[in-house]
């Protein structure tokens, strides 16, 4: 599990240690007084932009120089693991990560950690755009697959290059293409097909579910074009001169979508409640987490749970509480007072964050 975490510079956050951690982790504090803060510098330790989306220079509390840090310590497995990240001042763009004092590419990372994160954003996951989907379902692949990180990115590279080519004034030449084409169509397959296979795999096990507190979802993958790579290949081919026309690539993986749906009432699940729609995604990120019990996950995973009570009734927070005492996960929660996290405060480490500052709950 992550066991020491430092913060340099980040956000509103200093210089804060947090050290003896547990399987739960409770960051207790005011709105504002930067307890989302740690969470986001936790998620980049996962590839990506973190759990807000956020650029890097937004990231560097406005009262620094401009770069900031983010180390942990990872035991559990052997010799302790030192993963880090971080910008300099003096190259603001470039995001440098280390692995035990070693320089790699972000998306080594997943070879590493396994991160999930829910906030309150997301609560609007089924109403948001169809890529808020696809980032929420590559986001569950790559916990159960750390290879699908360095797909993605091959797959954006040649999409990028592809709509370039495709928006150029001169017509591309033909041959140029297809070479773009083939990689965007080896990479989209793998891509696509670990889409396809984690949504069936989690709809079976949703699907298996007893009933219980927390709604029920149906899901279905709809992809945006053929998984197999020759396929996939053919219809690049084929939707050149439509293509062409918007200037843009109209068949492939960065069109696929996530379709949810709540069992039992067959509704959308962007036309349920609320909470309904929250109590689907808890459901979803719960089932996720099985997932990988099952299938034996070696790596050491966290779940970043924002506020994650604040709005479920006392039968709901008992029961998520108790889905998450008997994973493996390491749990890291938010919230404005201890109130709501009776049931597992006694078990918990537990920090005040108030101001960027942070000191052990007493």
């Amino acid at each position: 599990m992550l066991d020491r975490l430092i913060l340099s510079r980040f956000r509103n956050h200093a210089e804060t240690l947090l050290d003896g951690t547990a399987r739960f982790n409770l960051l207790v504090g005011e709105n504002g007084a930067g307890k989302t803060n740690v969470l986001e510098a936790i998620s980049l330790l996962a590839p990506g932009r973190g759990l807000r989306r956020a650029a890097l220079a937004d990231m560097p509390g406005q009262a620094f120089d401009g770069g900031f840090a983010v180390s942990a310590a990872l035991a559990g497995q052997g010799d302790a693991v030192r993963i880090g990240t971080a910008v300099s001042p003096e190259r603001p763009g470039r995001r440098v990560v280390q692995v035990n004092g070693a320089e790699c590419p972000a998306v080594r990372l997943a070879e590493w950690l396994s991160i999930g994160w829910l906030t309150p954003a997301m609560d609007r996951l089924f109403t948001d755009s169809a890529g808020a989907r696809r980032r929420f379902l590559d986001r569950l692949v790559l916990a159960l697959r750390p290879d699908h990180a360095a797909h993605a990115a091959r797959l954006e590279t040649a999409l990028r290059e592809r709509n370039r080519l495709l928006a150029a004034d001169e017509a591309p030449d033909p041959s140029w293409l297809e070479a773009i084409e083939t990689q965007l169509a080896a990479t989209g397959a793998l891509v696509a097909q670990g889409r396809a296979a984690l949504v069936d795999a989690l709809g079976r096990d949703l699907a298996a579910l007893p009933d219980g507190p927390f709604a029920r979802p149906a899901l279905a993958y709809a992809p945006g074009g053929p998984v197999d790579e020759a396929a996939l290949a053919a219809a690049l081919r084929d939707s050149r001169p439509r293509d062409r026309a918007a200037q843009r690539t109209l068949v492939g993986p960065h069109r696929d979508e996530l379709v949810v749906t709540m069992a039992g009432k067959d509704q959308p699940a962007a036309e349920c409640s609320t909470g309904e729609q929250k109590a689907m995604l808890i459901a979803i990120v719960l089932a996720h987490s099985a997932m990988l019990e099952r299938e034996g996950e070696a790596r050491p995973r966290l779940l970043l749970l924002d506020e994650v009570a604040a709005h479920l009734d006392p039968v709901r927070r008992e029961a998520l509480f108790e889905r998450l005492r008997h994973g493996s996960a390491q749990v890291w929660l938010t919230g404005t007072e201890t109130a709501p996290f009776s049931a597992i405060l006694q078990e918990a480490a537990v920090w005040e964050v108030s101001g960027g500052v942070v000191r052990a709950w007493t």
